[in-house]
């Protein structure tokens, strides 16, 4: 084990801020390749890619009543928050590139990456020295320069160690506002309830739910609420047949499942701004980007004291859908004929009360798929 990076409030406030950044980043890749699917074809992957969307906004949630209990402040609107894509996740010794592409063999194969279970389980180090790739990793240690995580898990292993240690020395730690806290009356998953936290308990039962479901801390197939873990999940898309209880993790016995890969929109991969010649098309990509930040201001407004906005979010992040649809139905002049797509590439003007401030008749026009 290496040294213990977390060693007071400032601290966790700083790896909390990353743990949403992580949990957010893997938004825009999921959303990018569900939306690429032909409408009315593979309809189970559709299903998969959109709940684990959708659980990954309640590790978010989550993330941020842990943040906000202890006296911090969430804010999805400051700059770098989304990352650049393609960026990079911690593998093991090497690092992969999470993109922005259609789905596809390649986008399972990188969800796969993005939520696998952790493999050190305390015996090995947990840091590891960032290899100079040039781009960002989404979990680096924020307080040790230089330093990255093995995995997602080891990532909030750290914190839960760290929230325990700076607990037991500051008796003052949950200090923040409770009404500031998200509760489960805001947000519904089907994948696990949302809650309050206001102490260390509440704190680590939160973090333990978040890295459990993703796989992350080696619970088994199965999280604590019987759920199957994010990476079985996609796994299943691998492996062609869905998982049943007592299955083994590379032999699911239950009914097949079946994906057609050609039943997509070839989008181009990790577009950008760049990419789009001057035209309707280009004006619909800076729009788009325009809207999803405003979807971060209305969320960092819910996570700010107006939690009942959170259930609007929801909403809003799948009334996007037209936007990406414009996108990805086109193809992208100049690009061998691949289509356009979405660039997350947040304008630093949005994400203000005026952008955040859709009403909630628009937001419910989102209809899932």
């Amino acid at each position: 084990m290496t040294a213990p990076t977390i060693a007071n409030r400032d601290d966790l406030i700083s790896y909390l801020h990353t743990a949403m950044a992580l949990e957010h980043a893997t938004i825009p890749p999921y959303l990018t390749a569900y939306y690429s699917i032909h409408s009315n074809t593979n309809s189970d992957a559709a299903h998969i890619i959109r709940v684990v969307a959708v659980e990954e906004m309640l590790h978010l949630t989550l993330a941020a009543n842990v943040l906000n209990a202890i006296g911090g402040t969430p804010d999805l609107t400051r700059p770098g928050f989304v990352p650049s894509y393609p960026a990079y996740l911690p593998d093991g010794e090497d690092d992969f590139t999470v993109d922005l592409r259609p789905f596809s063999p390649e986008a399972v194969e990188t969800f796969c990456k993005i939520e696998r279970p952790g493999t050190t389980s305390g015996a090995g180090p947990r840091l590891v020295q960032t290899a100079d790739s040039g781009r960002p990793l989404l979990v680096s240690s924020p307080t040790v320069e230089g330093m990255r995580f093995y995995s997602i898990g080891e990532f909030y292993a750290e914190i839960i160690e760290g929230l325990e240690k700076v607990a037991a020395s500051d008796p003052a730690l949950f200090c923040g506002d409770p009404a500031r806290q998200v509760g489960p009356e805001s947000f519904y998953s089907g994948g696990g309830a949302l809650f309050p936290v206001t102490d260390l308990d509440s704190a680590l039962r939160a973090l333990h739910f978040i890295a459990d479901q993703g796989e992350g801390l080696d619970s088994g197939l199965y999280d604590d609420d019987g759920e199957l873990a994010h990476y079985y999940r996609f796994r299943q898309l691998q492996l062609g047949r869905y998982y049943e209880v007592g299955d083994e993790p590379d032999a699911p016995s239950g009914p097949p499942l079946f994906v057609t890969w050609d039943d997509v929109y070839q989008v181009k991969v990790s577009a950008r701004l760049a990419d789009y010649p001057p035209g309707e098309l280009a004006d619909a990509a800076r729009q788009f980007n325009a809207d999803y930040g405003a979807f971060l201001g209305l969320l960092t407004k819910a996570f700010n004291g107006q939690p009942a906005l959170l259930q609007d979010a929801v909403w809003y992040m799948f009334r996007l859908r037209d936007g990406i649809n414009q996108l990805v139905r086109n193809p992208l002049p100049g690009s061998d004929w691949l289509h356009a797509a979405p660039t997350f590439e947040i304008p630093a003007a949005v994400g203000s009360d005026q952008d955040a401030s859709r009403t909630t008749g628009e937001m419910a026009q989102a209809v899932s798929r």
